[in-house]
């Protein structure tokens, strides 16, 4: 079955076929690991996962690597501020390298909580001086660069087109706008390719123009360019990427290649919280530790993402995160019973599914309507372990661990503080002795605390509200 998918770079649903056989080259913008990763990156990061997923789900293999960035990533994404990492060194009074070793380890542990592939390839800036500095020799011998006493621009007026991507004029373009940062450049609209450092700057390396670091486009243009070649099939990105990185990686590798880097650019929307923007100056960019303090796993922010398509905004609001959490336990528990089942599925209602879900997630990654085919199959009066089988094989796209579902599920309960315990164990009591009055009592009691009572035929389930 043909897959589609929507790309920034054409503006529209395209048919994709890799560039070469049956491998998928794939390039996705990572962390910078100056700080903890929020929820509104880890939107994109599941974005991500759901595409790679769903090219192995199709039969490709996949070569596909993701950047993090450790150095030259300056507070603005024009050519002004201090780099993140030498702020968040100065911030903590730890060493850079330090820094950026701490929070790429946080980042993997979330990344795993949410259970997100690792791509094959994880390529850090700070390990690739030599590969951006051959690059910047490349498009300076090229002409499309020039050095100042600053660093070395890239010439956009070089180019058949700048931006590609955005589709904005010119004049609107972000990177550099303002001519005030280097009265050397010869257009504002430049960027910096390499920065010469300060005396004191301490992330530097020696080069042809002294003691300098990269600019932070230019990282991704020469990793991508070593790992998956001059031409590769898709990058991603969140959308916040488009006007100014990727349109810089664009026109660096045009610089250097005279090549457009990839086939498809896939972007995924902004998460907006309570209806509005997500911003650290208004304290609103929450991460996974946050969510796990109001009893909402990283797994049930991934479920809630699916409520709508990547290209969507998506409006984040804590209710709406426990009705996801909620959410998931139902759907963990619908896949045990079905687990448990032993009633007979005719093999054209199992093909019939796999063709709605290959259907839907072919068709840029519409998981909503994936996730219909999920819940219509867990609703399933006759409880079957086809079904369950069925389950599996769309979880590995989705990613939610149902295989563990047991695990989870327990989980759930061992978490309860030993009061709660004693209250359901009172109720318990009650129960057996037919004090209907005072288990109501302690259920009210329960649910005043922030917990849900359900009495199944496996004995009493307690879950936050």
């Amino acid at each position: 079955m043909k897959i589609s998918l929507y790309n920034t770079l054409g503006r529209e649903k395209q048919d994709f076929i890799p560039l070469t056989g049956n491998e998928v080259r794939m390039y996705s913008c990572g962390p910078t690991v100056y700080n903890y990763a929020h929820i509104g990156n880890f939107r994109t990061y599941i974005f991500m996962d759901n595409l790679r997923r769903m090219l192995k789900y199709n039969g490709y293999t996949l070569n596909h690597v993701m950047n993090i960035t450790d150095v030259g990533h300056l507070e603005s994404d024009a050519d002004e501020g201090e780099d993140k990492m030498v702020k968040a060194a100065k911030r903590e009074n730890k060493d850079p390298y330090a820094i950026a070793d701490f929070y790429t380890k946080a980042f993997f542990e979330d990344i795993h909580s949410l259970n997100i592939e690792v791509p094959e390839t994880i390529a850090k800036a700070t390990g690739h001086i030599a590969e951006m500095q051959s690059m910047v020799e490349e498009i300076l011998a090229n002409g499309y660069a020039y050095e100042t006493s600053r660093g070395i621009y890239f010439d956009i007026s070089k180019l058949d087109q700048y931006p590609v991507l955005s589709n904005r004029k010119i004049d609107e373009q972000i990177a550099g706008a303002r001519v005030d940062v280097d009265p050397e450049k010869r257009n504002p609209y430049d960027f910096a390719i390499w920065i010469k450092a300060e005396p004191n700057h301490i992330m530097k390396w020696e080069s042809p123009w002294g003691l300098s670091y990269p600019g932070w486009h230019l990282e991704c243009s020469a990793m991508s360019r070593k790992y998956l070649g001059d031409q590769f099939d898709i990058h991603t990105g969140g959308i916040d990427h488009i006007p100014t990185h990727h349109e810089n990686e664009i026109a660096q590798s045009k610089g250097a290649t005279g090549e457009i880097p990839a086939k498809f650019w896939m972007h995924s929307e902004f998460l907006q919280i309570d209806g509005g923007k997500m911003s650290k100056s208004l304290g609103n960019t929450y991460t996974l530790a946050q969510l796990k303090e109001k009893g909402i796993e990283p797994l049930a922010f991934k479920l809630f993402c699916y409520a709508a398509n990547y290209r969507t905004k998506l409006n984040f609001t804590f209710e709406g995160a426990l009705a996801a959490q909620k959410s998931l336990n139902r759907l963990r528990e619908g896949y045990l019973k079905q687990k448990q089942g032993n009633a007979k599925v005719e093999k054209e209602e199992l093909e019939a599914y796999q063709a709605k879900f290959l259907e839907a997630i072919n068709d840029d990654l519409n998981i909503p309507q994936a996730m219909g085919i999920v819940w219509e199959i867990i609703r399933k009066t006759e409880k079957s372990q086809e079904y369950a089988k069925l389950l599996e094989q769309f979880d590995t796209v989705l990613g939610l661990d149902l295989v563990h579902s047991q695990e989870y599920l327990a989980k759930v309960t061992d978490d309860i503080d030993d009061e709660i315990r004693e209250l359901v164990q009172k109720r318990d009591q009650a129960r057996a002795e037919k004090n209907w009055a005072l288990s109501d009592e302690i259920r009210e009691e329960l649910q005043a605390k922030g917990y849900l009572v359900k009495d199944t035929k496996d004995g009493t389930k307690i879950e936050r509200a």
